[in-house]
């Protein structure tokens, strides 16, 4: 089912609409679906470079305001909606460990938790179940998702076709250690 759907968005990177299904994946996989913008947004970079930037900004807005379906899931369908959605995607695990986590640590979670290559999804239903204030859930999630995809943007702009194989084999890592550099600078704003 995943290779089909994943082989689906490849074609849909090179049609006419191609900006209008990447916005779409971006908003949907914020809250139900369960592949990354980012399959989208490469090869349409890729294909039009100097729309890179465009891509990321569609990116950007789409999975924010798919974000604010997941936190409404979260905040009033969680016993129904979004329960499907965790079992479906089997984060049962996942979505606990999370919810502990954000009681600790917060707005960071979501920083920390949307750089990463955990489903967005699990952030957005569980950042709304737990009522995260609706201003900061926004601006966290602009400020991670608009990392994350102008960072491929930025990549793809500037290195062109190599870059593909090293975005599909580190941008995980890449990603990660940005986030150890955001942790590190809101303890030290935070202790002083």
């Amino acid at each position: 089912m995943f290779r089909s759907l994943y082989n689906w968005c490849l074609k849909q990177a090179e049609g006419k609409h191609a900006e209008k299904v990447l916005f779409g994946v971006a908003f949907a996989e914020s809250s139900v679906f369960p592949l990354p913008p980012d399959i989208l947004l490469l090869p349409m970079a890729l294909a039009q470079r100097l729309k890179a930037y465009r891509y990321a900004l569609v990116c950007t807005i789409g999975s924010v305001l798919g974000g604010l379906l997941g936190y409404a899931i979260g905040a009033l369908l969680l016993a129904t909606v979004g329960q499907w959605i965790i079992n479906t995607y089997h984060l049962q695990a996942a979505f606990e460990r999370f919810h502990e986590e954000f009681a600790k640590w917060g707005v960071l979670i979501i920083l920390a938790k949307g750089l990463t290559p955990i489903p967005f999804k699990l952030v957005t239903i569980a950042s709304g179940a737990a009522a995260l204030n609706l201003p900061a859930f926004i601006s966290a999630s602009i400020v991670t998702r608009g990392f994350r995809f102008f960072l491929v943007a930025f990549l793809v702009r500037r290195y062109g076709e190599p870059i593909r194989n090293f975005i599909e084999k580190y941008l995980n890592w890449v990603a990660c250690g940005v986030l150890a550099l955001i942790v590190v600078g809101f303890w030290v704003v935070l202790r002083h």
